[in-house]
């Protein structure tokens, strides 16, 4: 089955499956600001699929708006620097039960049978390639190069600023930007002080030809430090040396463990002692970099991975960067930081008018001695729809028009946002949960056009000539 193919049985399930298909929200009046019911931010693989969930009910009065190019929306050809996908090549979690909206459907129509037995996991580009063919076979409607700069309530809706000047009023607002859309990315402080072209996160743009020849030196035992070393290293560095402050490299992924359809799927429905345990456990065990992302590194014989080596100190030596560490001083010529993000609702400027009315989990909850975190605690303490909550009940009502489908949602909604292993189970409950709230705050509307119904089923008495009474049964 070439492509082709592959759509018009998509095109065919879609019209099997497009039952109840009568539109239901309510029309907009006409105004100086372009009016939606939902907007998500973010077209990647979440903004995507939450707006096909969107789509299929009937709520077609939404737009997608992403900061990127057309083809390059998500981290698949901005940050992300793996060779393949981390994540095992069936999943599969934006196609909504319909199989063949799937990967692998698409990625057999499109390289063959064979290719697919033998591709342990997706290439990352090739990724990206069905991204842009879900949102094109389904006619997604985004708008590319619009930069979502500000939300500002109003009324019953959220007005969204850009950065050319331009806004959206919106009922609903999903925010579907991904893992850095919890917070921002961390850059220690030993570090931030020293000169900008000495170092650059792994989250950032990074000109690996300039590392040609140089001193590499990478911080972090994650798979992103692992992924950056590994590019520095074909760029033609002189030498990579890959520091981590833990006694030895994590050998055990706990997050494979939660990759099943109990915990995605009714993590949320915890109650909050057990979500916070969950998560410190995720939290303190931290996962090991896959193994052949290893391999591609420690195969190298001008890389050195050093463990227990915590930077303490950076300071700059004419245009050396001196790091000491307890296992002694290294010099550099370039930094690169694997070290996360911190995610807490203050980083995000988009939400800088209402991020001191957004709970926290500090806000909410307590943990036992002994198992307090700073990190979990900083973020936001979501409803069972994704969406963000008030530090003080009865202050701020319009956070509930704002749903927070990111990383910044693990603690309270597991790994169901921004995680194409959660999405199976977390873009059905989103997608729920906004269509609850919008019928239950038109539920006036809806009796009233209950009570207005006048579409007669029986229009006649007689039968017409050749009606026949009886129907005929199968033999």
């Amino acid at each position: 089955m070439d492509l082709d193919e592959l759509e018009r049985r998509i095109r065919m399930e879609l019209e099997f499956l497009d039952y109840p298909n009568r539109r239901w929200m309510p029309a907009h009046a006409p105004g100086p600001t372009p009016s939606v019911d939902v907007a998500i931010v973010g077209g990647g693989q979440s903004g995507l699929a939450a707006a096909f969930g969107l789509l299929r009910e009937k709520v077609d009065n939404i737009v997608v708006l992403d900061r990127n190019p057309r083809g390059t929306e998500g981290p698949w050809t901005n940050f992300a620097r793996m060779p393949t996908l981390r994540t095992p090549k069936q999943s599969s979690g934006l196609d909504f039960g319909m199989p063949n909206l799937t990967p692998r459907a698409w990625f057999e129509a499109r390289f063959g049978r064979d290719a697919w037995d033998e591709m342990t996991k997706f290439p990352r580009e090739t990724w990206q390639e069905y991204l842009v063919w879900y949102r094109r076979v389904l006619d997604l409607p985004v708008r590319n190069d619009v930069e979502v700069t500000l939300l500002r309530p109003q009324g019953n809706s959220i007005l969204i600023e850009t950065r050319d000047g331009d806004a959206i009023l919106a009922r609903k607002v999903i925010l579907a930007t991904g893992i850095e859309g919890g917070g921002r990315w961390f850059i220690p402080d030993l570090v931030a002080g020293l000169p900008k072209h000495k170092y650059a996160h792994t989250a950032d743009r990074i000109d690996f030809a300039a590392l040609h020849g140089k001193r590499v030196g990478v911080l972090g035992a994650g798979a992103s430090a692992f992924d950056n070393a590994f590019v520095a290293l074909n760029a033609g560095a002189a030498r990579v040396d890959l520091c981590f402050r833990q006694p030895d490299l994590p050998r055990i992924n706990h997050k494979r463990w939660i990759e099943y359809s109990g915990f995605v799927a009714f993590y949320a429905d915890l109650p909050p002692l057990d979500r916070w345990m969950f998560s410190r456990q995720i939290q303190r065990l931290r996962a090991p970099p896959p193994q052949d992302t290893v391999w591609r590194c420690t195969s190298h014989a001008n890389f050195t991975m050093h463990a227990g080596a915590a930077w303490l100190n950076a300071e700059m030596k004419g245009e050396t960067v001196a790091i000491r560490t307890p296992k002694g001083l290294f010099e550099f010529d370039f930094l690169i930081l694997g070290t996360g993000l911190v995610s807490d609702p203050h980083c995000r400027p988009e939400l800088a008018l209402v991020a001191d009315d957004i709970a926290q989990w500090r806000d909410r909850f307590t943990p036992p001695p002994g198992e307090e975190d700073e990190q979990l605690a900083r973020e936001a303490y979501l409803g069972p729809a994704f969406e963000f909550l008030e530090k003080t009940p009865g202050s701020a009502p319009y956070l509930r028009h704002i749903h927070n489908f990111t990383a910044g949602a693990n603690i309270s909604m597991g790994h169901a946002a921004a995680s194409i292993s959660g999405m199976k189970y977390g873009t059905p409950r989103l997608v729920a949960g906004v269509l609850r709230n919008l019928f239950l705050e038109d539920s006036a509307r809806h009796l009233d056009d209950l009570v207005r119904y006048d579409d007669p089923e029986v229009v006649e008495l007689t039968p017409p000539p050749g009606f026949v009474a009886n129907i005929p049964s199968k033999k």
